[in-house]
């Protein structure tokens, strides 16, 4: 098992640790899972970051637009070493805690965006990776959105101003687990990325989101024609977990003892 692959198991284990220890208060637990493998092989492989220099000048920059996938993303960078699984607990969704249901900026803890608002993280990003490029520096900048946030015009209007920009230090990652808050994204509103992503002039792959390998071999790849990089990731919903898996009723919901207990054992299997 690679290195991001046992980050990816300890992350979904967080996921669920994390989200039955807050109760009835509920978290976005499906959309976390999906894009457990992702957030993995880029903090386990792909991003150049020190913990103990959170604010170097040299670090790559992630944004997570995808805003409600959270826990996943706490516990990739507790897996990280920003800072630790006792971390998660004390602060996740307490009162006056630092791990609030959607990221707040913290730069120290290796928090770049404060996100929740579907269709603000891309554009964030944009910009993140225009200022670098007027600062005549090679940092990278990685940013996650779901194929339902894909909805939002404000994803579109990054995707023509990222490819006019000429911006080859971005890279977006498309997480398309095919549902969203309200029903499949097919039947909400029928978004062909791929081609649109095209259309705007990004050099354009089409992964498993779920296989490692196919994964850091995208993030790896190189063009020489100055155009961002878009990785769309096919993914399922609740990955990991049988009884979550493509069960939209997961997006946000609380496990009951049972069914936290029957997770747990299926991950600490894997």
């Amino acid at each position: 098992m690679s290195k991001s692959e046992e980050w990816a198991n300890c992350i979904r284990l967080e996921i669920i640790e994390a989200s039955h220890a807050v109760g009835r208060m509920g978290v976005h637990i499906g959309s976390a899972l999906s894009a457990a493998d992702i957030l993995a092989v880029l903090y386990a492989d792909v991003l150049k970051y020190d913990t103990n220099k959170p604010l170097s000048s040299s670090r790559d920059y992630f944004v997570l637009s995808k805003g409600h996938a959270y826990i996943g993303y706490y516990a990739t960078l507790a897996e990280a070493g920003f800072f630790t699984k006792e971390d998660i607990k004390a602060q996740f969704m307490s009162d006056g805690g630092w791990l609030p249901v959607h990221p707040v900026m913290n730069l120290e803890k290796g928090i770049e965006f404060s996100g929740g608002s579907l269709g603000t993280g891309m554009p964030f990003a944009v910009g993140k990776a225009y200022a670098l490029k007027l600062d005549g520096k090679s940092n990278k900048v990685y940013t996650l959105v779901g194929d339902g946030e894909c909805d939002e015009g404000s994803i579109w209007e990054a995707f023509v101003s990222a490819s006019n920009l000429k911006l080859d230090n971005l890279t977006v990652i498309v997480d398309k687990n095919g549902m969203q808050q309200d029903g499949s994204t097919e039947d909400i509103l029928s978004v062909d990325i791929e081609s649109m992503a095209k259309a705007c002039k990004w050099n354009v792959m089409v992964v498993d989101g779920h296989n490692h390998q196919e994964l850091r071999e995208a993030f790896g790849k190189r063009f020489d024609n100055n155009k961002p990089k878009c990785i769309i990731a096919n993914t399922v919903k609740g990955k990991g977990v049988s009884y979550m898996e493509n069960d939209n009723n997961w997006h946000h919901a609380n496990m009951n003892e049972k069914q936290y207990n029957q997770a747990m054992e299926e991950l600490s299997h894997d």
